[in-house]
C-alpha cells in the first residue's frame, strides 16, 4: 500500500458530492435518557465522484486513474471544492488565517490544521497535504520566507523552521489542501448506452488516515 503524490482530476472532481461523516454509538437509557459516545477522534470524508463525469472522455481519464491507482489499493489527493482553504470560500489565503501552534522555545516543526469553530466550541483538523505554492506562513505579526525561514513537507503537512521560534509566539498559516484518499471499491462499471441516457456510475472515494 503506498500513497501516491496526484490529485484526481479536479475537473471530474468538480460537482462530486459528499463531505464529512462522524461515527456516534447511542445507547438509549431504560429512563430515556441517552449516553452518546464516539471512537472517532477526527470526522471521515466521503465522496461520490461519478456525478460529475460529464462525457465518455470523463469516463476514459476515471478509468486511467482508477487503474494507476490499483483501485482501492493506492491513496491519491482530492480536491473538495466545498472545503479545500485556510479561510473563506470567497477569501484567498493569508498566513494569519489559523493558528496553528504556540512556540515552546525549542521545537522547531508544526503540523499544519485547520479549526471549524461555532458556538464556543472547536473542532481542529489535520492538514496533511496542503497543495505546493499555496502555504504561507508567519510568526505572530511577520510573514515568514520558505527557503529562508522555513521549508515545507508537502507529504505530511509540516513546517519546519531553520530556528525555534521563541517561546510564546503563535505559528499562524493559510494554505489550500487536498483530502488524502482512496477508491472504496474495487470495480468501476460503465455503459456507454446508459451514460448516453443520463445514467452515471457510482464512483466512491472515501478519506484515508495518514
Amino acid at each position: 500500500m503506498a500513497f501516491h503524490e496526484v490529485r484526481f482530476p479536479a475537473n471530474l472532481s468538480f460537482g462530486s458530492t459528499g463531505g464529512p461523516e462522524r461515527r456516534t454509538e447511542v445507547v438509549t437509557l431504560t429512563n430515556g435518557f441517552e449516553e452518546r459516545n464516539t471512537p472517532w477522534a477526527q470526522s471521515r470524508r466521503r465522496y461520490d465522484a461519478g456525478v460529475s463525469l460529464r462525457s465518455l472522455d470523463d469516463i476514459a481519464v476515471l478509468i486511467a486513474f482508477f487503474e494507476a491507482r490499483r483501485g482501492q489499493l493506492h491513496g491519491f489527493r482530492w480536491k473538495d471544492w466545498s472545503d479545500f482553504k485556510s479561510c473563506a470560500p470567497s477569501a484567498t489565503p493569508d498566513f494569519r488565517d489559523q493558528d496553528i501552534a504556540v512556540a515552546d522555545g525549542v521545537a522547531t516543526e508544526f503540523a499544519l490544521s485547520k479549526t471549524y469553530a461555532s458556538g464556543g466550541y472547536a473542532y481542529v483538523r489535520p492538514v496533511a497535504k496542503p497543495v505546493e505554492s499555496t502555504v504561507l506562513v508567519g510568526i505572530s505579526t511577520d510573514e515568514q520566507v520558505l527557503g529562508v525561514h522555513f521549508e515545507l513537507d508537502l507529504a505530511a503537512g509540516l513546517v519546519r523552521f531553520a530556528e525555534p521560534p521563541d517561546a510564546g509566539e503563535v505559528i499562524t498559516a493559510g494554505f489550500e489542501f487536498d483530502v488524502p484518499v482512496r477508491f472504496d471499491t474495487d470495480a468501476i462499471q460503465t455503459s456507454v448506452a446508459s451514460f448516453q441516457a443520463g445514467e452515471v456510475p457510482n464512483v466512491p472515494v472515501v478519506e484515508i488516515r495518514l
